[in-house]
Protein backbone atom coordinates (compact mmCIF):
# COMPACT_ATOMS: atom_id res chain seq x y z
CA UNK A 1 0.00 0.00 0.00
CA UNK A 2 2.86 2.30 0.88
CA UNK A 3 4.56 1.66 -2.50
CA UNK A 4 1.31 2.42 -4.28
CA UNK A 5 1.02 5.76 -2.45
CA UNK A 6 4.62 6.64 -3.35
CA UNK A 7 3.96 5.76 -7.01
CA UNK A 8 0.75 7.81 -7.04
CA UNK A 9 2.57 10.79 -5.48
CA UNK A 10 5.44 10.44 -7.97
CA UNK A 11 2.96 10.21 -10.85
CA UNK A 12 1.06 13.29 -9.61
CA UNK A 13 4.34 15.21 -9.21
CA UNK A 14 5.49 14.10 -12.68
CA UNK A 15 2.18 15.13 -14.27
CA UNK A 16 2.31 18.46 -12.47
CA UNK A 17 5.85 19.17 -13.70
CA UNK A 18 4.95 18.05 -17.23
CA UNK A 19 1.85 20.25 -17.19
CA UNK A 20 3.93 23.23 -16.04
CA UNK A 21 6.50 22.58 -18.77
CA UNK A 22 3.77 22.22 -21.39
CA UNK A 23 2.13 25.44 -20.24
CA UNK A 24 5.47 27.22 -20.62
CA UNK A 25 5.94 25.72 -24.09
CA UNK A 26 2.45 26.85 -25.08
CA UNK A 27 3.44 30.53 -24.85
CA UNK A 28 3.99 31.57 -28.45
CA UNK A 29 2.12 28.71 -30.16
CA UNK A 30 -0.28 31.34 -31.55
CA UNK A 31 0.94 34.78 -32.65
CA UNK A 32 -1.16 37.61 -34.03
CA UNK A 33 0.66 40.58 -35.50
CA UNK A 34 0.27 43.70 -37.63
CA UNK A 35 2.80 44.70 -40.24
CA UNK A 36 3.61 47.81 -42.20
CA UNK A 37 6.32 48.72 -44.65
CA UNK A 38 7.15 49.67 -48.21
CA UNK A 39 7.03 47.70 -51.42
CA UNK A 40 7.15 47.92 -55.17
CA UNK A 41 6.64 45.95 -58.34
CA UNK A 42 9.56 44.50 -60.30
CA UNK A 43 10.10 43.80 -64.00
CA UNK A 44 7.79 45.50 -66.52
CA UNK A 45 5.41 46.43 -63.70
CA UNK A 46 8.25 48.13 -61.82
CA UNK A 47 8.88 50.41 -64.79
CA UNK A 48 5.27 51.63 -64.64
CA UNK A 49 4.85 52.13 -60.88
CA UNK A 50 6.41 53.77 -57.84
CA UNK A 51 7.28 52.27 -54.46
CA UNK A 52 4.43 52.61 -51.97
CA UNK A 53 3.10 51.60 -48.55
CA UNK A 54 2.18 48.05 -47.54
CA UNK A 55 0.12 46.82 -44.59
CA UNK A 56 -1.34 43.59 -43.20
CA UNK A 57 -2.46 41.39 -40.32
CA UNK A 58 -1.31 37.81 -39.79
CA UNK A 59 -2.20 34.79 -37.64
CA UNK A 60 0.85 32.58 -37.03
CA UNK A 61 0.51 29.03 -35.65
CA UNK A 62 3.69 27.44 -34.31
CA UNK A 63 2.89 23.76 -33.55
CA UNK A 64 6.58 22.84 -33.59
CA UNK A 65 9.66 24.89 -32.75
CA UNK A 66 11.04 24.54 -36.30
CA UNK A 67 7.78 24.65 -38.27
CA UNK A 68 5.11 27.35 -38.41
CA UNK A 69 2.06 28.23 -40.50
CA UNK A 70 0.68 31.67 -41.33
CA UNK A 71 -2.57 32.93 -42.80
CA UNK A 72 -3.18 36.60 -43.32
CA UNK A 73 -4.40 39.64 -45.17
CA UNK A 74 -2.02 42.06 -46.87
CA UNK A 75 -2.45 45.17 -48.97
CA UNK A 76 -0.41 47.72 -50.89
CA UNK A 77 -0.75 50.97 -52.84
CA UNK A 78 1.50 51.90 -55.75
CA UNK A 79 1.11 55.00 -57.91
CA UNK A 80 1.44 54.67 -61.67
CA UNK A 81 4.43 56.59 -63.07
CA UNK A 82 3.51 56.04 -66.74
CA UNK A 83 4.57 59.13 -68.80
CA UNK A 84 1.23 59.04 -70.62
CA UNK A 85 -0.46 60.39 -67.48
CA UNK A 86 1.70 63.44 -66.78
CA UNK A 87 -1.12 65.78 -67.87
CA UNK A 88 -3.80 63.97 -65.88
CA UNK A 89 -4.16 62.49 -62.42
CA UNK A 90 -2.31 59.19 -62.70
CA UNK A 91 -4.04 56.12 -61.32
CA UNK A 92 -2.75 53.97 -58.53
CA UNK A 93 -2.89 50.23 -57.98
CA UNK A 94 -4.60 49.25 -54.73
CA UNK A 95 -4.03 45.60 -53.86
CA UNK A 96 -5.89 43.46 -51.29
CA UNK A 97 -4.72 39.90 -50.81
CA UNK A 98 -5.05 36.76 -48.72
CA UNK A 99 -2.15 34.37 -48.33
CA UNK A 100 -0.84 31.35 -46.48
CA UNK A 101 2.77 30.56 -45.67
CA UNK A 102 4.76 27.58 -44.35
CA UNK A 103 7.74 28.76 -42.26
CA UNK A 104 10.91 26.88 -41.31
CA UNK A 105 13.23 28.17 -38.59
CA UNK A 106 15.92 26.93 -36.20
CA UNK A 107 14.56 25.90 -32.78
CA UNK A 108 15.35 29.23 -31.12
CA UNK A 109 12.84 31.01 -28.91
CA UNK A 110 13.86 34.62 -28.30
CA UNK A 111 15.48 35.40 -31.65
CA UNK A 112 14.11 33.30 -34.51
CA UNK A 113 15.26 33.69 -38.14
CA UNK A 114 12.98 32.03 -40.69
CA UNK A 115 12.31 31.36 -44.35
CA UNK A 116 8.91 30.55 -45.83
CA UNK A 117 6.92 29.87 -48.98
CA UNK A 118 3.21 29.71 -49.68
CA UNK A 119 0.24 30.55 -51.87
CA UNK A 120 -1.95 33.63 -52.13
CA UNK A 121 -4.57 35.44 -54.15
CA UNK A 122 -4.99 39.19 -54.66
CA UNK A 123 -7.42 41.66 -56.16
CA UNK A 124 -5.73 44.67 -57.78
CA UNK A 125 -7.84 47.68 -58.68
CA UNK A 126 -6.71 50.54 -60.88
CA UNK A 127 -8.04 53.72 -59.24
CA UNK A 128 -7.86 57.28 -60.51
CA UNK A 129 -9.27 59.76 -62.98
CA UNK A 130 -7.55 58.23 -66.00
CA UNK A 131 -6.94 54.49 -65.81
CA UNK A 132 -6.18 54.16 -69.53
CA UNK A 133 -4.72 50.75 -70.36
CA UNK A 134 -4.92 49.56 -66.73
CA UNK A 135 -7.74 47.41 -65.41
CA UNK A 136 -8.72 45.66 -62.21
CA UNK A 137 -7.69 42.01 -61.96
CA UNK A 138 -7.57 38.95 -59.72
CA UNK A 139 -4.20 37.21 -59.66
CA UNK A 140 -2.58 34.29 -57.90
CA UNK A 141 0.69 34.73 -55.99
CA UNK A 142 3.53 32.58 -54.66
CA UNK A 143 5.00 34.45 -51.67
CA UNK A 144 8.62 33.73 -50.65
CA UNK A 145 9.60 35.27 -47.32
CA UNK A 146 12.64 35.57 -45.06
CA UNK A 147 13.05 37.46 -41.82
CA UNK A 148 13.78 37.45 -38.14
CA UNK A 149 11.40 37.54 -35.17
CA UNK A 150 12.14 38.75 -31.65
CA UNK A 151 10.01 37.14 -28.91
CA UNK A 152 9.73 38.21 -25.27
CA UNK A 153 6.91 36.79 -23.18
CA UNK A 154 3.59 37.87 -24.65
CA UNK A 155 5.14 40.19 -27.26
CA UNK A 156 6.60 39.54 -30.70
CA UNK A 157 8.23 41.88 -33.20
CA UNK A 158 10.29 41.42 -36.32
CA UNK A 159 11.40 42.42 -39.77
CA UNK A 160 10.77 40.50 -42.97
CA UNK A 161 11.16 40.70 -46.68
CA UNK A 162 8.69 39.07 -49.05
CA UNK A 163 8.89 38.54 -52.79
CA UNK A 164 5.61 37.58 -54.44
CA UNK A 165 5.76 35.79 -57.78
CA UNK A 166 2.64 37.06 -59.58
CA UNK A 167 0.63 34.62 -61.68
CA UNK A 168 -2.01 35.88 -64.16
CA UNK A 169 -1.00 39.51 -63.56
CA UNK A 170 -3.00 40.95 -66.45
CA UNK A 171 -3.88 44.34 -64.95
CA UNK A 172 -1.18 46.17 -66.98
CA UNK A 173 -0.91 43.97 -70.09
CA UNK A 174 -2.31 46.67 -72.38
CA UNK A 175 0.30 49.18 -71.18
CA UNK A 176 3.31 47.33 -72.66
CA UNK A 177 3.92 45.27 -75.79
CA UNK A 178 3.16 41.63 -74.95
CA UNK A 179 2.38 40.57 -71.41
CA UNK A 180 3.51 42.81 -68.55
CA UNK A 181 5.60 40.66 -66.23
CA UNK A 182 7.01 41.18 -62.78
CA UNK A 183 6.67 40.45 -59.11
CA UNK A 184 6.06 42.36 -55.91
CA UNK A 185 8.86 42.94 -53.38
CA UNK A 186 8.28 44.43 -49.94
CA UNK A 187 9.99 44.91 -46.59
CA UNK A 188 7.95 45.30 -43.42
CA UNK A 189 8.13 45.58 -39.65
CA UNK A 190 5.86 43.37 -37.55
CA UNK A 191 4.55 43.77 -34.01
CA UNK A 192 1.98 41.74 -32.10
CA UNK A 193 1.08 39.37 -29.29
CA UNK A 194 1.83 35.73 -28.41
CA UNK A 195 -0.64 33.35 -26.79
Amino acid sequence: MRHRSIRAAALALGLGLAGTAMAQDKQGDVNVFLDGGIGGYTGDLGGLTATGPTWGVTLNLQPYKMLGFEVGYDGSKNDVTDDRFRAAEAPSFIRHGANSLVKISPPFEKVRPFVGAGLGISYVSANGEATGPYESDIMEEVPLAAGIEFNAGALTAGIRGTYRILVDDNFADAAVPGDASGGLLDTSLTVGGRF
